[in-house]
């Protein structure tokens, strides 16, 4: 259960007076356009963990096999250390499917776990043109709460589910706003794909990574 602090300050000079949102999830569930219109909302500052490793040189390589970079994870949480420390801003957006895992968790005050059910995932990342291998692979860490699990495991206390399932942006937004600035209770843990397909008989169409 969460409950968001808020903070009234417009600018911050140290980490006591920021607050730190991770927005986080599997590939294709609208991490990156719920990030930014928030930030929009918020006059936040804004961080892509893609890009940020990228401009600063924070990965060791790519991972051939799976078509990925190797991120520093060490590197990287130093970086954003020193990046929030100097930020003025009193709000900054972290962008990223391992944002709990390289954010320090003492800078950290919310983490939204953007979730969406498989069936939407699969067309969303078909439309997106993800090879099959890619395609099964996310939506396996999509079933099995892979994100989810690395967030309550990094940033214990801090955690909140939100099913996007059907859902715009705008509504993403103003139901993460309506936790971090109207005290609404958020929870984490109630979502179920693979129970869900289960039931409808669907988890070897589903589950093949």
């Amino acid at each position: 259960m969460l409950t968001a602090k808020t903070n009234n300050y417009n600018t911050a000079k140290d980490a006591s007076m920021k607050r730190v949102i991770l927005i986080t999830g599997t590939p294709c569930v609208g991490k990156t356009t719920s990030a930014k219109q928030l930030a929009t909302k918020l006059g936040a500052e804004y961080i892509n963990l893609t890009d940020f490793a990228k401009t600063y040189n924070l990965t060791l390589g790519e991972d051939k096999e799976r078509h990925t970079t190797i991120i520093n994870e060490e590197a990287m949480k130093q970086k954003l250390k020193e990046t929030i420390t100097a930020s003025t801003n009193a709000n900054i957006i972290v962008d990223g499917h391992y944002a709990a895992a390289v954010t320090p968790t003492e800078f950290v005050n919310n983490v939204f776990v953007l979730r969406r059910n498989p069936k939407e995932l699969k067309e969303f990342m078909q439309k997106c043109g993800f090879s099959d291998a890619k395609l099964y692979e996310n939506l396996s860490a999509e079933i099995l709460d892979s994100c989810l699990i690395e967030a309550m495991q990094n940033q214990q206390g801090k955690v909140c589910e939100l099913d996007v399932t059907g859902k715009t942006v705008e509504e993403n937004v103003a139901d993460i706003v309506e936790v971090l600035d109207k005290g609404k209770k958020c929870y984490a843990g109630f979502v179920d794909w693979l129970g869900l397909l289960e039931r409808e008989g669907l988890t070897d169409m589903y589950l093949k990574a």
